[in-house]
């Protein structure tokens, strides 16, 4: 009886696992989901943007995006530099922060607290690839992409209640994406009078916080509460369009317009000393204004005169005459060798009335020096008539205007909303495959704009001008620029052709009410696009 239970099993087994297997696959074979589709496999070379930074996060920003520039010469120079940069920052760091520390912390009844240790560590920050807008607003904008996964060690000692505590900060990383503007651009170095810092996005920020030699960051929830509040402060401050902005020059004096005119007129000089070795001298006079680059204006000489009569007239462009001085030089002409100089004075041009002529007999000094007892020798005079004449503002030279005024909206505009003003000037470097005769879409909100044709022509110029009244402004909305080539040809084969595109992002404008950049068109290989963007509003 055994035996034959166990042949049964056994039989029994073996149909089981034949009669499994012969319905799973029959299972398989005749209910597979019919809305599975066979992978598609595309070379990422056809990847937009957004799906490499999704399949490779990692990847740099100048690797698929036209506007960003590899900049590796700069990681390079930051690399050797980081060990004096490390100091000059951790410097300028406390500086800044010691003032903010010991204002906030009688708040919180602490004590004090104190940098015991403070520096960035060995590894400098990477910049990923940089983009720099090209405008005509005097100003230059870069968006760099700065990664850092540093070894700092920063350590800070808080006393309150009597007792101390030490906090350190470790493994610190910081993935940010800044807007750095230098505006107004200057003719004095270094160029620029300020550098406004703001975040395009949410930065992020990873460190680690030990307290009594324990993580606190590994504490559940605590390690994504401090993450966030981060960000969200560093974003209420700095998010764009809020700024931090470093003064570096007053713009006032880096760049000062014309203002007005000062006429001199050099009429004589009198009892000059003699210089040549037969008695006499070969006098001539040098001009200049102070704080003025422009080269000095020099009189003719007269030769072998001690009274010399010139009777010559020069203007000088004045920029601010509350500082500048009117420079006066005698030099003694020599044919051979270096002129020797006779003497000197000074004219404040604050002391000149304006539009009043002002005749002035100056006791010629060796320098400017009032405690120089070498000034108490008379070296003779000179007498000049000077006139100072202030610019109206309708005479100020309009290349010397700082910023353009955005024209006023109609009067019919909707209240709180206003106009946007797209004008397309030109394109460079567009080429089609089979022709290239260039005109320019503009789609925004579903309506669509186009330029003028311009037939075969690589760098066309249109300056055409497309305005949409809006209700409110466009704060999230972008608009789309394309550039197309259609066939001058009557036929069926590649009748029209895209010439490459940009999607322009219309926060700025709102912010600053007027944008006028080139950008590199996607698509393209080398085409740019210039196109100027105004939000006009009634108020």
């Amino acid at each position: 009886m055994g035996v034959f239970s166990t042949i049964l099993g056994l039989c029994g087994f073996g149909v089981g696992i034949t009669a499994g297997l012969v319905i799973g696959y029959f299972l398989f074979i005749y209910f597979q989901p019919c809305d599975v589709k066979d992978p598609e496999f595309r070379p990422l070379v056809e990847q937009d943007t957004d799906s490499l930074q999704r399949m490779l996060p990692e990847i740099p920003p100048w690797v698929k995006n036209p506007d960003y520039d590899r900049i590796d010469w700069l990681n390079k120079f930051i690399f050797h530099m980081w060990p004096y940069l490390d100091k000059a920052i951790c410097k300028t760091a406390k500086n800044i922060a010691t003032p903010i520390i010991a204002e906030q912390i009688p708040k919180y009844k602490i004590d004090s607290v104190e940098f015991e240790t403070l520096t960035l560590g060995s590894l400098p920050p990477t910049f990923h690839g940089m983009k720099v807008y090209v405008t005509d607003e005097k100003e230059l904008i870069m968006e760099p992409c700065i990664k850092w996964a540093g070894n700092p060690n920063v350590t800070i000692a808080v006393k309150a209640f009597g007792l101390k505590a030490t906090v350190q900060v470790v493994d610190l990383q910081v993935f940010a994406a800044p807007r750095i503007t230098l505006k107004p651009l200057v003719p004095t170095f270094p160029c620029f009078a300020k550098i406004y810092v703001s975040l395009m996005e949410k930065p992020h920020v990873d460190f680690g916080l030990k307290l009594l030699g324990g993580d606190l960051m590994s504490i559940p929830g605590l390690y994504r509460f401090v993450q966030e509040l981060i960000k969200d402060q560093v974003a209420n401050m700095y998010l764009w369009p809020k700024s931090l902005e470093v003064p570096i020059l007053d713009p006032a004096k880096a760049y000062r317009r014309p203002v007005g005119i000062l006429h001199v007129k050099v009429v004589r000089a009198m009892k000059l000393k003699k210089k040549d070795l037969l008695g006499a001298s070969d006098p001539y006079v040098k001009l200049k204004l102070t704080e003025d680059k422009l080269p000095s204006k020099k009189t003719t000489v007269k030769h072998k005169n001690l009274n010399p009569e010139w009777n010559e007239e020069y203007n000088f462009v004045v920029k601010d005459p509350q500082s500048q001085a009117l420079e006066m030089v005698v030099y003694d002409w020599e044919q051979v060798g270096k002129h020797d100089k006779m003497g000197m004075d000074v004219v404040p041009l604050k002391e000149l009335t304006p539009e009043e002529p002002k005749v002035m007999t100056r006791e010629l000094l060796k320098n400017m020096d009032l405690n120089d007892v070498q000034n108490e020798k008379s070296r003779g005079q000179i007498v000049v008539e000077l006139t100072y004449k202030p610019f109206k503002e309708e005479d100020i030279p309009k290349g010397f205007e700082e910023s353009q005024e955005v024209p006023k909206a109609p009067e019919n505009t909707p209240p709180g909303g206003g106009v946007l003003v797209v004008i397309i000037h030109e394109a460079q470097e567009v080429e089609g495959k089979h022709h290239t005769n260039p005109y320019a879409r503009v789609l925004f909100r579903g309506e669509e704009r186009k330029t003028k044709h311009v037939k075969k022509n690589r760098d066309p110029r249109w300056e055409e001008e497309f305005s949409f009244t809006l209700d409110e402004p466009p704060i999230r909305d972008r608009l789309h620029v394309e550039v197309c080539s259609s066939s001058s040809r009557i036929g069926l084969l590649h009748p029209k052709e895209t010439l490459g595109y940009v999607d322009i992002n219309l926060t700025d404008v709102i912010s600053n009410k007027r944008i006028n950049e080139k950008y590199h068109l996607i698509d393209s290989k080398n085409g740019k696009i210039q196109v100027e963007l105004q939000w006009r509003t009634s108020s």
